[in-house]
């Protein structure tokens, strides 16, 4: 029984923390780098970022495979994508990477960081006042694994928290919104709003003219989604207007953002190369090796992507 991994960071001395972990891990399991294939009737598991398809070749035991990235989108109507269960290889309970980006992103806002940070540039001893926790309404756009541990953190805080969703569902300590027909309510009601959606059709642009107008003049926004869920024309017209004050974004489109875009020098715009989280071997191959004892007991995969959906 073998293990193949695709695209993910093979780099010399990495491979070897790869097999290390492995060893270590899942001991007893093959593992193979791309595009090291060996028998390909060997392999029952494939791990994959960015995968191609058409080099990859077939695996006629394949029993699952696990998508190290966000967003699927890119793959997953690819004709020769095999048609096995497919799952994310995340943390069951959110990566605290990812919580302590978001926090610090929200903070940062909050307490109005880009704006000192202006001064400061021009010697300028400016004294603002402090909103209290209290009166900055937080919404999530997505409450998923990434986006329930910082919404919760937050709520500790003092801020009142939010989410939208895409179906109903209970939710005892945050406030759900959901479907079309909240989502303009849930926004009218959001000052800072932290978009963690999948990439699909109906949350594409999300990030629009319209629905930053629905948001109380002066909101702010952070994208730690997909490039595409942001309108970037729409999102500097509202930050020059002031119907918007500030937005962070971890997540462009393209990736790297062109030198020229003008993203990078708006004074309202703080542009991250998409860091928000960067998983180490041990952890991935840790979530990895628990769904394979899932599905070697007779169970199925513990975070599986709805194809139909594509989250």
């Amino acid at each position: 029984m073998a293990l193949l991994i695709y695209g993910l960071d093979t780099r010399i001395g990495t491979a070897q923390r790869w097999r290390d972990c492995v060893a270590e891990l899942l001991p007893g399991l093959d593992l193979r780098i791309f595009p090291e294939v060996g028998n390909p009737a060997e392999i029952r598991y494939l791990a994959f970022m960015h995968p191609d398809f058409d080099a990859i070749p077939p695996l006629p035991n394949l029993k699952a495979m696990f998508s190290r990235s966000a967003g699927v989108e890119a793959f997953i109507h690819h004709p020769k994508m095999p048609r096995v269960p497919l799952g994310k290889i995340e943390p069951s309970g959110g990566d605290p990477m990812m919580t302590e980006y978001v926090i610090m992103h929200v903070l940062r806002l909050h307490r109005e960081m880009p704006l000192y940070q202006v001064a400061q540039a021009k010697g300028e001893w400016l004294r603002r006042p402090i909103v209290r926790p209290d009166a900055r309404r937080v919404g999530f756009l997505g409450l998923g694994l990434m986006a329930k541990a910082p919404a919760l953190i937050l709520k500790s805080l003092g801020f009142p928290v939010s989410a939208w969703v895409r179906n109903p569902r209970a939710e005892a300590d945050i406030p759900i919104f959901h479907g079309p027909d909240q989502l303009e309510p849930f926004l009218r009601q959001t000052d800072i709003v932290v978009c963690l959606l999948p990439l699909t059709r109906e949350t594409e642009g999300i990030l629009c003219a319209r629905n930053f107008a629905l948001m109380p003049k002066g909101g702010m926004v952070i994208n730690i989604g997909r490039g595409r869920h942001l309108v970037e024309a729409d999102l500097i017209a509202a930050l020059d207007s002031g119907q918007l004050s500030y937005a962070a974004l971890d997540a462009l489109h393209p990736e790297p953002l062109p030198a020229d875009n003008p993203l990078w020098s708006h004074p309202k715009v703080t542009v991250m190369p998409h860091v928000a989280r960067r998983p180490t071997e041990r952890q991935l191959v840790a979530e990895i090796a628990a769904n394979i004892r899932s599905i070697e007991a007779g169970g199925g995969l513990l975070q599986e992507i709805d194809k139909s959906t594509g989250y």
